[in-house]
């Protein structure tokens, strides 16, 4: 028995990483692996940084974020929702998972349950687990409809110990968006019942159907028991920045600017004057991704949607597929061949939850003739290995 929690002791590198790890570096692979493309952040965010530290923005700021991002995120979501958020929601405690992270450690403690729709990015389990709560998933269904869940299922998954709900939506990886209507039944049964709902919206700008997915911000009110995470990451080409936001219940504003202190001291400062100007320039920049991702999709489903040995689904947003093969039992063998023969690289399923072994994540963020050498290459090795 050492010093160190059991949870800590038995945590485990996800199935992301541990690919991908391995020949991060290396220029010959098509690393469709991680939840990014190849577009540099646009230079007038990146200016913006530069001249902030240029101008000796080198100093703490309010652990909640400056008051001009905090001031600029209100009239962005005010704005795109047709909302009137109360500023003290809002804070820029660090990167979203920070965000993920806060707000878990605020609910959970031993003993208590977490309820986590799945498929689910794998760092969200380790962090349920680190605060040393138990987790149950509710798996969304691959229908002729698509990926589908209803509200009714994920409350009929809940248990007398289950102190907190995590949704993604849009989802990462299945490209599920939870529709409006299933969001206010969601948010009145946790409203009545006082569970948290943490609800990742970092994809809430990639979209193939208008220009935005619902929020839980549209069916909230100010004291509900939501905490809704964002990012710069997605939207903005800003994954390395790790920086995001988050909109919490009111009251708890001392909360959040004490545990943002706790645990980051704040968000990098230069970063956040980039962040200002994203949200006051970026605009185009986001349709022109968007854009770009559209046209990823249907490089996939052209390539995917159509052939025997895949089991496909198109998203409804989001940038990834999670198809499987036909005779594939396991994805982890298979991902790891497809990156040795062909120096492609994917994630393998079992990382997003239980119940996804036979499934696999391709990100087609990527410029288009990069991504389509990738999925010829996933094509070809598919069809050397199960027959096509």
């Amino acid at each position: 028995m050492g010093p160190f929690r059991e949870e800590i002791e038995s945590i485990e590198q996800n199935g992301i990483t541990s690919i991908a790890f391995t020949r991060m570096i290396d220029p010959e692979v098509i690393p469709l692996w991680f939840g990014e493309g190849d577009v540099v952040t646009p230079a007038f965010i990146r200016e913006a940084a530069k001249q902030a530290l240029d101008d000796g923005h080198t100093f703490y700021s309010h652990t909640r974020g400056r008051i001009e991002l905090r001031q600029a995120l209100k009239r962005y979501l005010d704005d795109l929702y047709d909302l009137d958020i109360h500023p003290d929601r809002i804070s820029v405690p660090g990167s979203a998972m920070l965000g993920v992270t806060i707000a878990a450690q605020m609910a959970l403690t031993t003993g208590d349950r977490a309820l986590i729709v799945g498929p689910v990015w794998p760092n969200i389990e380790a962090v349920f687990r680190v605060t040393g709560a138990r987790l149950s998933y509710v798996r969304q269904r691959l229908t002729t409809m698509g990926w589908q869940l209803s509200a009714r299922e994920i409350i009929d998954a809940v248990t007398s110990d289950t102190r907190t709900i995590f949704v993604n939506s849009p989802c990462n990886p299945t490209g599920w968006i939870m529709k409006s209507a299933e969001q206010r039944e969601l948010v009145s049964f946790c409203r009545d019942n006082d569970v948290l709902l943490i609800a990742d919206e970092v994809y809430h700008r990639t979209v193939f159907d208008g220009d935005k997915a619902p929020s839980f911000l549209e069916v909230t009110t100010d004291e509900d028991p939501v905490v809704v995470i964002n990012s710069f990451s997605k939207a903005w080409a800003m994954t390395g920045w790790r920086i995001g936001w988050v909109v919490a219940p009111k009251r708890h504003v001392t909360a959040w600017t004490a545990l943002s202190e706790c645990f980051n001291t704040g968000a990098t400062v230069f970063a956040q004057l980039g962040a200002e100007v994203a949200l006051a320039q970026g605009d185009g920049f986001v349709r022109e991704l968007q854009a770009q991702y559209l046209a990823g999709r249907r490089l996939v489903d052209q390539a995917l949607g159509q052939h025997p040995l895949f089991n496909y689904d198109s998203p409804e947003g989001a940038f990834y597929v999670f198809p499987s093969v036909a005779g594939l039992t396991d994805s982890l063998p298979f991902v790891k061949d497809l990156l040795a023969e062909t120096d492609v690289g994917l994630a393998p399923g079992y990382t997003f939850g239980p119940g996804n072994e036979t499934h696999f994540r391709l990100c087609f963020a990527h410029s288009l003739p990069r991504l389509k050498e990738g999925l010829d290459r996933l094509v070809a090795f598919t069809e050397r290995r199960f027959g096509g």
